[in-house]
């Protein structure tokens, strides 16, 4: 219950009837004083989710541990009982993405290898090899076809080192000791190593290395964009979740009976299964912030890992269950159904996170 100061004038502020107790008889507007300390502003809002009965803690309940059950219920129309989805929704977005930034986080040092030779210097290496060979073919100590062979895994073994020197770049690029792009301190040196590399990664990375050195000009440190990132990052996430939320529940249309089910009804499944997800999201970054504070002991990576393992694959199976439960189709065409709208959203859904990432990084001022 609410603990705002209760008026003395017992005339309702919002429809001028006679409250005789806390609460008005006639709209229902309870008495209290209309002007309040300040933090009454996030308490009532808290309030709201906690205090009617146990409704916050009943709903939360249900969508953890009975997938599907939530939804059924609030289709079938018992909706005073539990928080409705968008403010449930609203509410469990705000506290996953405000939340990490109180969380604590630890250290964590890695040693890192290095490889001596560069893309470069192999290039130059296999050359002369190759030549070498040519040399001892024309000379008559192998045989061409002997040759060939050599050449062949000497070229297979080169691109093995480039794949090792290409990841090897991509390390040390997030590295905070490597204040370098891929190899390069500005652009026009990353185009020269992209043009001497031939290598996709130079590529696809091009837009983002050329960002990095204009803020790096600006004044930015690598670590410096890194949080600008992050930070771009998680304010970008909810909007870009909540965008998807209609093409979610648009393939849920799609996939059954337009006469049965009406939009509105997977717009309330969907609701219930992203904040689940949400919360999940929630449950990971809680874990790791916690894991990171203890010493890296092997039990406790094994348990984080297992714990990990455990928290995605309910994520996963928990679609399923829901989707039964609530669509109550044959199991088969249920696990089929399920199958490819969970293939299909996964998809969308990745395609969603690459674009926001992408986005995310370019947006960074």
């Amino acid at each position: 219950m609410s603990h705002g100061k209760i008026r003395e004038d017992k005339t309702c502020l919002n429809c001028n009837n006679e409250v005789e107790d806390r609460f008005c008889p006639h709209c229902g507007q309870e008495n209290t004083e209309p002007r309040q300390p300040f933090h009454y502003l996030f308490t009532h809002f808290i309030e709201d989710f906690t205090h009617y009965d146990g409704q916050f803690w009943k709903t939360l309940k249900y969508l953890m541990v009975r997938p599907g059950q939530l939804t059924k219920e609030y289709i079938a129309g018992k909706r005073q009982i539990y928080v409705a989805p968008v403010k449930l929704y609203i509410f469990i977005s705000f506290i996953t993405f405000l939340l990490p930034a109180f969380l604590p986080s630890g250290e964590k040092h890695k040693e890192k290898e290095t490889i001596s030779t560069t893309i470069e210097q192999k290039q130059i290496e296999k050359e002369k090899v190759k030549e070498a060979l040519k040399t001892i073919q024309d000379n008559g100590v192998i045989s061409a076809k002997n040759a060939e062979k050599a050449k062949k895994i000497i070229d297979k073994q080169t691109d093995s080192i480039k794949y090792d020197a290409d990841e090897e770049l991509i390390e040390k690029t997030f590295s905070k000791e490597n204040n370098k792009i891929l190899g390069a301190s500005n652009l026009k040196q990353y185009d020269s190593l992209q043009q001497k590399s031939g290598s996709a990664i130079y590529t696809l990375s091009r837009p983002f290395a050329k960002k990095t050195f204009e803020l790096k000009e600006e004044g930015l440190s690598k670590e410096e964009i890194k949080e600008r990132f992050v930070e771009t990052f998680i304010h970008t996430l909810p909007k870009a979740l909540f965008i998807y939320l209609p093409i979610f529940a648009f393939f849920l249309w799609v996939f059954h009976n337009k006469k049965k089910w009406w939009y509105f009804d997977h717009g309330i499944f969907t609701l219930h299964y992203f904040s689940f997800f949400l919360l999940c999201i929630l449950l990971f970054m809680v874990k790791d912030s916690l894991i990171s504070l203890l010493p890296q002991h092997g039990i406790i990576t094994t348990l984080n890992r297992l714990a990990s393992i455990i928290l995605f694959f309910y994520l996963c199976i928990y679609f399923f269950i829901a989707h039964h439960k609530v669509y109550e189709t044959r199991k088969r065409i249920s696990i089929l159904n399920g199958i490819l709208l969970f293939i299909i959203n996964s998809f969308g859904l990745i395609i969603l996170l690459i674009a926001l990432v992408s986005i995310s990084f370019l947006m960074i001022h």
